[in-house]
């Protein structure tokens, strides 16, 4: 890759660094988990390096892996569920599509109209999936990791979300600006929403080895490192079939321009 390399200085190799990153954010493991599997292999790897690997890599992937993205549909499934970060419980908003595909996620500690206001503005402005966006790779991937041609949808056509009252206000906050055409449908039907409600338990069950956040900042990061490996895991980038942990390994490895 043309940029320079985020694992210079490094005292370990860059695949043993997005071995454990991607180990940690795809399975339900702890940092201590971690560094006693690599001790099995003979690397002796503390858990708090590995906590730091996590923080520092989990932005880059995310914005690597984002141009990769497939289109999503004009149908929207919007819910939010709880995280606890120093004992308190703040709430995860997430959304997908009607195929189950992530579209955007946001933490926040507040439960309300401007909270769901702000992540309706994120999810609005999602990146696009446009080649001009991709970083430049490298034969012999480039045909694996070459994004997609179509442009992610901005605008939906329904919003699906449960029954709570913030919903609406922000919608119609939102159209009066003019950040939402009039157009767009709002539906509160609850088991419309039975899709996203059962794709939170993924998120909710990575983080319980870890017992809660000790702060807001770092929540975010790793709940960042859960979603965008969530959607590897479920097939959302083109050439990375769901569920095939040896092409998504090859996918997050080639990002990075590492040998695996």
């Amino acid at each position: 890759m043309n940029q320079q390399s985020p694992f210079k200085w490094r005292h370990f190799q860059a695949a043993i660094i997005l071995l454990c990153v991607r180990w940690y954010l795809r399975y339900a493991l702890s940092y201590r988990d971690l560094e006693e599997m690599m001790l099995e292999r003979g690397l002796h790897v503390d858990h708090t390096t590995i906590y730091r690997w996590v923080q520092r890599y989990t932005p880059e992937l995310e914005k690597r892996s984002r141009p990769h993205l497939k289109a999503y549909n004009d149908s929207w499934k919007v819910d939010e569920t709880y995280i606890k970060v120093r004992k308190v419980w703040m709430y995860l908003y997430r959304a997908v599509d009607s195929q189950g595909n992530t579209l955007e996620f946001l933490l926040s500690p507040t439960r309300d109209a401007e909270a769901a206001k702000r992540f309706f503005g994120k999810l609005l402005h999602v990146s696009t999936c446009s080649a001009s966006q991709n970083h430049p790779i490298e034969e012999p991937v480039a045909q694996l990791l070459t994004p997609t041609n179509s442009i992610t949808t901005r605008t939906p056509r329904v919003i699906n979300v449960d029954k709570n009252a913030a919903y609406p206000k922000a919608i119609a906050d939102l159209k009066a600006a003019g950040v939402l055409p009039e157009h767009v449908e709002l539906r509160q039907v609850k088991y419309l929403n039975n899709l996203i409600e059962q794709d939170h338990r993924f998120i909710k069950r990575l983080t319980k080895p870890g017992m809660g956040f000790f702060s807001f900042e770092t929540a975010q990061r790793t709940l960042q490192g859960y979603e965008v490996m969530h959607m590897i895991r479920k097939g959302q980038v083109p050439g990375v079939k769901k569920r095939d942990s040896a092409s998504q390994a090859t996918f997050i490895a080639e990002l990075f321009g590492v040998a695996i």
